[in-house]
């Protein structure tokens, strides 16, 4: 009997996916990457290697596991390539490891520069995003006029095509944003080079994943960015391009939904953001700027500082309701060590009236304010712990609070960046 698992960010992001995905990846037969592009950044540790992953899917670096790209994904050809260069250099060979659904939409280098262009038009209105191209990728897939990995196997009508968007962009740059003209033959040059390395991986990822079932073979679903980074269920319009919510992973990979068993929401033991955006627990204090040090809030895609925060309930009740979360896994409890007090956002006052769930519209977020309970904190270090007995007992009492407040039950505690630093609780493959 199989068993299949999603894990995915419960914040907005950069909540420590990668690692727990990579440590849950030795029970299971295939990892999945449903949504999002090359702007996400998820990072492994392991025996204090470091590897960043931003198209491919954190069990990569485990043999014997099939990955696979499904066609929720934008996928940059010069991007994938780039990483699978550079796993090579340290020894791991996606060859037999990795698939790409034939229907994964094409990021190209004029969705970039679009990006780019549009974004520094905006000014102090832009929206902040990596400026790799993934909205403008979204957006011709959406408007049925993008070209798919399939296409990359039929180079006459792949330039047919190619020709048609590129020709689009080209007019749209120099006359709306004065870009100077883009160069047709080096660009296509560079994406045809890539279609040898690329058509090989191409399957058909919903019938492999069938497969996979029949057989009862675990599979894990590994989301990028965060729930209220949705398209549709998040702080519109300071999201990413794509649905990151439990129901993508069924959407962007082809597997149906009832076959999902468990649903594991990440958030740390802290709250972070990049990029513009409503964020009500924000510390812009010396507090906010110790949380960024010590637990080195920075972007793995794009080196962004990351905004910080305590601990959001009311934002991560709306995770819940959103996701049909199973359970949680608690990343960088170590972050926490020494702190004097720490806090929770139980709640917010919006126009005088106390409310426990973050409200559906910008407007009324923007309006937030949030209300605390303090908690004592713990001078002991938690870093490397394995074993919740041996937390310090405030440390103890935090998690606790936690699921009280959440109502969903810890499955995972992250004490350290390395695959090891894990306290598991509950193993969602059992």
């Amino acid at each position: 009997m199989s068993k299949n698992v999603v894990i995915l960010g419960a914040q907005w992001g950069d909540e420590g996916k990668g690692k727990l995905v990579d440590l849950l990846t030795d029970q299971v037969k295939a990892v999945v990457r449903f949504q999002g592009g090359h702007n996400a950044g998820h990072t492994v540790v392991v025996n204090g290697k470091k590897t960043i992953l931003h198209l491919l899917p954190s069990g990569i670096l485990h043999s014997g596991v099939a990955n696979y790209i499904g066609s929720g994904v934008v996928l940059s050809p010069a991007a994938l390539i780039e990483e699978i260069k550079g796993l090579k250099e340290q020894g791991v060979d996606v060859n037999g490891r990795l698939y790409i659904s034939d229907a994964c939409s094409l990021l190209l280098p004029y969705h970039a520069i679009f990006d780019q262009a549009k974004e520094k038009a905006m000014g102090e209105g832009a929206i902040g995003t990596t400026g790799r191209g993934i909205g403008p990728a979204y957006v011709d897939k959406v408007a049925r006029t993008g070209l798919r990995a399939s296409d990359l196997a039929d180079t006459e009508q792949f330039i047919d095509k190619f020709t048609e968007v590129f020709e689009y962009y080209n007019f749209i740059l120099q006359n709306y944003y004065g870009v100077p003209a883009l160069d047709f033959k080096q660009m296509l040059d560079k994406i045809l080079i890539t279609a040898e390395t690329i058509v090989p991986l191409l399957t058909d990822v919903p019938a492999k994943l069938s497969e996979h079932y029949k057989k009862g073979d675990n599979i894990l679903f590994e989301g990028a960015q965060g729930t209220f980074l949705d398209i549709d269920h998040g702080t519109y319009p300071f999201v990413t391009s794509s649905n990151t919510v439990a129901g993508a992973a069924s959407v962007g990979s082809g597997f149906g939904m009832l076959y999902i068993d468990y649903v594991l929401g990440i958030t740390k033991s802290y709250a972070t953001r990049v990029g513009a955006g409503p964020f009500p627990t924000e510390l812009t204090d010396d507090v906010g700027a110790g949380l960024a040090e010590r637990g080195d809030e920075f972007g793995a895609t794009t080196r962004r500082a990351r905004r910080c925060g305590w601990l959001d309930i009311a934002l991560l009740r709306r995770s819940v309701l959103l996701n049909s979360i199973t359970a949680l896994g608690i990343t960088k409890l170590d972050v926490l060590d020494g702190m004097e007090t720490i806090k929770i956002c139980v709640g917010y006052k919006l126009h005088g009236k106390n409310i426990d769930l973050s409200p559906s519209t910008l407007k009324a977020f923007k309006a937030c304010e949030p209300i605390y309970e303090e908690f004592p904190g713990w001078k002991e270090s938690t870093s490397g712990i394995k074993l919740f007995n041996e937390l310090p007992q405030a440390a103890k009492n935090y998690l606790k609070r936690i699921e009280e407040l959440s109502g969903v039950r810890i499955a995972l505690v992250a004490t350290g960046q390395d695959r090891a630093d894990v306290i598991m609780l509950e193993n969602p493959f059992a």
